[in-house]
């Protein structure tokens, strides 16, 4: 897997401090295109930091319905420049997926399809209840690890969380793709994320929601919030959307019985 290893540049700029105008270095985060193909189909380019460029790739493509399990992957190849990932599946599996070939800005949004969305399972999320100082505690938790944003100012990030324990945190220009790492990783581990937290910096929309559900995830909490159509789509499946988690406080916009005092 790439680490954070090479995720920025260095230039001089120029910085007015009220008073005057000094130079200084500035570590910048990069955008690098990444292209991403399925056996010998190219299916997209997303703009990206250039950095867990696997776990993206299979990640963006679990979310799109393209992939379901570890078992239907064969391959994760990078090309030697890091612009390229091809996930090679199982012989003889079915391709299934929009067609079209797209390129996409540092969003990360691409399709909006529901079939073969993940479901659940009663049984497991009726029993996930938190106390709001456990998901406050987790919360400030993350952010301490999110290091890319506090150096550059220029990233989101998103972190799985389970058992009271952040298990990983990822960083990107685009707020997709750190949700889509969160999959690839979760993916290629062989987790299962029902009984997981998805915690986040930024705005919560439709395609978040999407993406957070394809996981199989019910609670996610967001330093931000949500839009209209996130909040409908959470309130439809059931899930537990929390936002403005900060300073000892939050807003529960749906899903509020799994949160307890």
């Amino acid at each position: 897997m790439s680490s954070e290893n090479g995720s920025c540049g260095c230039f001089r700029i120029s910085v007015y401090d009220g008073r005057g105008f000094s130079d200084r270095e500035e570590r910048i985060i990069r955008e690098i295109p990444l292209e991403i193909c399925l056996d010998e189909r190219r299916i997209i380019t997303i703009a990206c930091a250039g950095i867990y460029l696997e776990e993206l790739a299979v990640g963006f493509l679990r979310s799109e319905g393209f992939l379901r399990t570890q078992r239907d992957i064969r391959a994760v190849e990078v090309s030697s420049d890091r612009t390229q990932v091809r996930i090679r599946t199982v012989a003889g599996r079915e391709i299934k997926g929009p067609m079209a070939v797209t390129t996409l800005g540092s969003g990360g949004a691409f399709g909006f399809s529901r079939q073969g969305m993940e479901s659940p399972g009663e049984s497991l999320t009726d029993r996930l209840t938190f106390a709001p100082e456990e998901l406050l505690g987790l919360m400030e938790r993350f952010l301490a690890r999110a290091r890319l944003h506090e150096e550059t100012g220029g990233t989101h990030a998103a972190a799985l969380a389970r058992n009271g324990e952040i298990l990983v945190v990822r960083e990107d220009i685009g707020r997709h793709n750190t949700i889509d790492m969160l999959g690839g990783y979760a993916l290629l581990q062989g987790l299962d994320c029902r009984d997981a937290v998805i915690l986040r910096t930024g705005r919560v929309s439709s395609e978040i929601v999407h993406k957070i559900q394809r996981l199989g995830v019910q609670v996610f909490c967001s330093l931000s919030v949500p839009t209209t159509q996130a909040v409908e789509m959470a309130r439809e499946a059931g899930m537990t959307l929390i936002g403005s988690a900060r300073r000892g406080r939050m807003k529960i916009y749906s899903g509020e019985g799994r949160v307890r005092m």
